[in-house]
Formats: C-alpha cells, sequence, structure tokens
C-alpha cells in the first residue's frame, strides 16, 4: 500500500521565482555564457538551463500541474537537478 502524498501547495515560491527570473536574465544579458568549444555540450547546455528556467518560473509563480508526472518535470527539485546537469555539461 503506498503511502499518500502531501501536495504541494499552490501560492508564490520565492527562491524557485528568484532562480528563474536570475537565469533568464543571465542568458539574456549574456549568451555567451552558454558557449562551449565542444557544440554538442552548449545545446546540451542550452536545453538544460531552459528546462530549469522553465521549471522555476512555473514552481516560482505557484502553478501546481495535476498530472504527477508534469509535477514532477516542473518542480523546484527539477529546476535544481536541471541546473547542476547543465553546469557539469557546461563545465566538465
Amino acid at each position: 500500500m503506498r503511502r499518500p502524498v502531501k501536495p504541494q501547495r499552490p501560492g508564490l515560491h520565492w527562491p524557485a521565482l528568484m532562480a528563474g527570473v536570475a537565469v533568464m536574465l543571465v542568458v539574456s544579458v549574456d549568451p555567451r555564457f552558454l558557449i562551449s568549444a565542444n557544440p554538442g555540450r552548449t545545446h546540451l547546455a542550452a536545453a538544460l538551463l531552459c528546462w530549469a528556467m522553465s521549471a522555476a518560473l512555473v514552481r516560482g509563480v505557484g502553478f501546481v500541474p495535476v498530472h504527477a508526472a508534469a509535477r514532477r518535470l516542473l518542480s523546484g527539485w527539477a529546476s535544481a537537478v536541471a541546473l547542476a546537469a547543465c553546469l557539469a555539461a557546461r563545465f566538465a
């Protein structure tokens, strides 16, 4: 038997919102941050960064999806994992 999962409450989540806005501003002001010597890594880093920014903004404004897969992909933790993976792909 599964334990009931505590649902996320809708409402502003300031840390996620600030992270999403910070990523959006950094990429808008200086997109050279994503450029790497390896074009494959640059594309991967850009995709991961877009996912991190999107998840942070969605969670930050308080939207909590009903579907479990979307809720996991657009959570604050997913944003943190995507941002860490982006940094690992970019600087590895």
